[in-house]
């Protein structure tokens, strides 16, 4: 594997040139909104501004599987955030998040609407206010916080790290490859480890905890993420993290919840919005080709 010549950082950072990389058109050192574009609003309790990454499956999913436990008060319209054409940056979705980041809710269920923006606050705040999905013991409650909380410090270490080196960077550099697949793999070894020794991540109970973790290492492990990066990995090794994901698999809510936001692969996959529930059947992308 080749290296790029050494580089000696500058004795202040400077930004001068876009940084090179898939994703060089949308990153910035500043904050704040680039333009005025209002966000749209459905008729639904709930207003989702996200893209089916794996950061807004984890909403989707919960949004479904909160819609299959019979929670009418859950219906959603999923409005499709671009992130590629800057869609982050209009002043509507900056008021509904000021980090400029998918996925962010508007819950207009009450008098007043509530942003609620970063996927573990939404997923909290959806367990919060439907009573689902997460413990009220006092000890399970805690064991489902952190996982919760250690697939949101872990996470970075995949996407930001090891995904971003490894298929998106505009050079393959051996330092940082080999940097983050040490600690993807390590904690990959975490997560097998837990999973034989419990059915669900934080128990015997499936909950938010799960719902955050299967879009990124279930994702991993079953080679949706990252290219060929699931050979690379050696993922076949973490059996317990194959054998949870299928279970994930299996259930419609995480099916469904997959498709919405999503912009790429097979066109059946594909539900760009979601309004209504029926939109699963007659508004997927192939057959909107169809019409």
């Amino acid at each position: 594997m080749s290296n790029p010549p050494d580089y000696t950082p500058p004795k202040a950072w400077t930004w001068n040139k876009a940084n090179g990389g898939r994703f060089a058109s949308i990153n910035r050192p500043i904050a704040g909104s680039t333009h005025d574009k209002e966000l749209p609003v459905g008729r639904h309790p709930l207003q989702l501004y996200s893209l089916g990454t794996p950061n807004g499956v984890k909403v989707t999913v919960m949004l479904e599987e909160l819609l299959a436990l019979g929670h009418s008060d859950a219906e959603y319209d999923a409005w499709l955030i671009r992130i590629n054409e800057g869609d982050q940056f209009g002043s509507g979705f900056v008021g509904a998040n000021p980090n400029s980041k998918i996925p962010a809710l508007v819950d207009r269920s009450g008098p007043a609407p509530i942003r609620v923006f970063e996927s573990g606050a939404i997923l909290m705040h959806l367990a919060e206010k439907f009573g689902a999905f997460r413990p009220t013991e006092t000890a399970a409650r805690a064991e489902c916080l952190s996982w919760l909380f250690w697939q949101m410090g872990s996470a970075p270490y995949l996407g930001g790290g090891f995904g971003h080196f490894y298929a998106y960077a505009p050079t393959k550099m051996e330092y940082p490859i080999d940097r983050f697949s040490m600690e993807v793999k390590r904690q990959l070894d975490v997560l097998d480890r837990r999973l034989a020794e419990s059915e669900y991540v934080a128990g015997s109970d499936y909950t938010i905890a799960d719902m955050a973790i299967f879009p990124w290492y279930g994702g991993l492990v079953k080679g949706w993420l990252y290219g060929d990066s699931a050979t690379f990995l050696s993922v076949q090794d973490y059996k317990h993290v194959q054998r949870w994901a299928d279970q994930l698999l299996a259930r419609p809510a995480v099916r469904r919840g997959r498709m919405v936001n999503r912009v790429n692969g097979d066109p059946a996959s594909q539900l760009r919005e979601r309004h209504e529930a029926s939109d699963f059947e007659t508004k997927t992308q192939d057959k909107l080709a169809a019409d």
